[in-house]
């Protein structure tokens, strides 16, 4: 009876002891991360990627900062490097396709992005991967205020229009663009091409009236993220007015307002009047009360 008692304490003390080692494995289980990449070309220039970091937290996705992605060029080689990236506090990174990468980009029509973080203490080994076929846009404005974009895709050797693209016109601001009219999306036709009217006639623009005109297609699974911009004098002329020696709220102190120094004068007066009578009256009181 007692061997068996002694062999029951022993089973209970492994299992407890095998519960602790897989709480404590548990508790120093790493994380994961979850890699994305976009692709980007402005104006047909030099396309860069932009790589975004994310891990669940409490059933929420949370940008993962400072971990450090290689990004390759559809194969991971030495010759197809594009460049090592740290993400920022929002968990992303941007980096260019490096000229070292130009004989590979030109060898097709479609190329495959590679990213790949090797892991640390707190995040398990992660890779992403993005497919993109090379295409651009052409835009031109006519003088009664029309916008007309092609879409472009290369193929072989040539590039051809393609239909059935969303983009967007807009004019470009500092916060974020802003629709030329009230639709927001327009879809290439057979010839690659969409068209708007432009309806922002009162929109600030420089002191020449110029502003920003932007096509762009946002986010294409085919395609990507692709922008073209164009410069046109269709704004409101802007003149900037100075009235730095103007008496202003925002001046320098012999710049202030009048009404604002009457006011502040006004209140010094009634503060010292009240502070003076004050100290009056107390000599007053004592002369009475010597006079008793």
């Amino acid at each position: 009876m007692k061997t068996l008692s002694k062999n029951i304490a022993a089973l209970l003390a492994i299992i407890l002891l095998l519960s602790g080692y897989n709480c404590f494995a548990q508790g120093a289980a790493k994380g994961d991360v979850s890699i994305t990449l976009n692709y980007f070309l402005v104006n047909n220039q030099v396309p860069y990627l932009v790589v975004r970091a994310k891990t669940k937290v409490d059933g929420r996705f949370q940008p993962v900062s400072g971990i450090s992605v290689k990004l390759f060029l559809d194969k991971d080689s030495a010759g197809t490097f594009i460049g090592k990236v740290v993400t920022n506090n929002k968990g992303e990174a941007a980096a260019f396709i490096p000229a070292s990468a130009k004989a590979e980009w030109g060898t097709t029509v479609k190329h495959t992005f590679l990213a790949a973080f090797n892991g640390n203490k707190q995040y398990e080994a992660a890779k992403g991967d993005l497919a993109v076929t090379r295409a651009k846009i052409l835009m031109t404005a006519s003088s009664d205020k029309k916008v007309t974009a092609v879409v472009f895709e290369l193929k072989d050797t040539s590039w051809v229009p393609v239909k059935g693209v969303d983009l967007k016109f807009a004019v470009k601001r500092m916060d974020a663009d802003l629709p030329i009219n009230e639709t927001a999306t327009f879809t290439t036709d057979s010839t690659g091409t969409a068209s708007a009217d432009f309806k922002r006639d009162s929109i600030p623009g420089d002191a020449k009236g110029n502003i920003t005109l932007v096509a762009k297609v946002e986010d294409n699974d085919t395609y990507g993220n692709l922008v073209v911009e164009k410069t046109i004098p269709w704004g409101a002329k802007f003149v900037p007015v100075s009235n730095f020696n103007e008496r202003s709220l925002y001046g320098t102190g012999d710049k202030a307002p009048i009404w604002l120094l009457s006011i502040v004068y006004s209140i010094v007066v009634v503060v010292w009047g009240i502070l003076i009578i004050l100290v009056a009256s107390i000599f007053k009181i004592k002369k009475l009360g010597k006079a008793v």
